[in-house]
């Protein structure tokens, strides 16, 4: 028997943190619990969230991107049934407040703006992968940009890094960079190279109460919480057909 808690438990990368931390009032009108909310990395590093299931850390949902999620379940830390996709989500880049606005509005456009760039800052999540193993490859110019681009671990956002002057281009999802203070010129990348990610929610395997955590999925893919995801930068998926919003309105 699951000793009751008064706590209710969501572990999220960082694409999704700004929206759930905008339906909090929500949640905890649902839950009737005080939500924790633990926000971290998605890397490899001991706070990650794979390796706090791992080590059995508590959490009675979690917020990935859709493929993680899928590991997860595999890794028998998440449970199978009740993945939800509930949100895309867009990479961009921006700059430091003040910098010039980035060129990107072609390929060629995007290729100059990062080697005029000193350093990259990028993220251990999807976008960080696809940054450092497909798009400088495509653009002709990793031998130039891999060793000007910085890893940035521990759930810290590219664009802090950024805001201190540490780096000159930001790259992230863009429901990342919007919250960040400090920089400016937040913009997706080209039509061409824009890689969308689908964040899903899932049950964690070691949740204190299963039937509350799909619950608080089914409000997080509901109608109601799409004014926060929209805020956030991401883009709502209709929990039934799996569909990103747009692509229904042009249907």
């Amino acid at each position: 028997m699951t000793t009751p808690t008064n706590d209710f438990r969501v572990m999220t990368s960082g694409a999704f943190t700004a929206a759930h931390l905008e339906l909090i009032p929500q949640l905890e009108r649902l839950t009737k619990k005080t939500i924790v909310t633990v926000t971290t990395s998605v890397g490899t590093g001991d706070k990650s969230i794979p390796n706090r299931l791992k080590r059995g850390e508590v959490a009675d949902i979690v917020i990935v991107a859709d493929a993680l999620l899928r590991e997860l379940i595999e890794q028998g830390l998440v449970l199978e049934q009740g993945r939800t996709p509930l949100a895309r989500s867009s990479i961009g880049l921006a700059v430091r407040a003040g910098a010039p606005k980035p060129d990107v509005s072609s390929l060629d456009a995007l290729r100059r703006t990062f080697l005029q760039a000193k350093s990259v800052a990028y993220s251990a999540s999807v976008s960080g992968q696809y940054l450092t193993t497909e798009l400088y490859q495509r653009l002709g110019i990793a031998e130039q940009m891999l060793p000007r681009s910085r890893h940035i671990g521990g759930g810290e956002r590219t664009g802090a890094v950024v805001a201190r002057g540490e780096a000159d281009i930001a790259f992230q999802q863009m429901s990342e960079l919007l919250p960040v203070p400090g920089i400016a010129h937040i913009t997706p990348l080209p039509p061409e190279v824009q890689k969308v990610s689908t964040f899903s929610a899932g049950i964690s395997a070691n949740t204190r109460d299963a039937d509350l955590a799909r619950a608080v999925i089914k409000f997080l893919a509901s109608a109601e919480a799409t004014p926060a995801i929209t805020k956030s930068g991401l883009e709502p998926i209709d929990e039934r057909s799996g569909m990103a919003s747009s692509q229904r309105s042009s249907q």
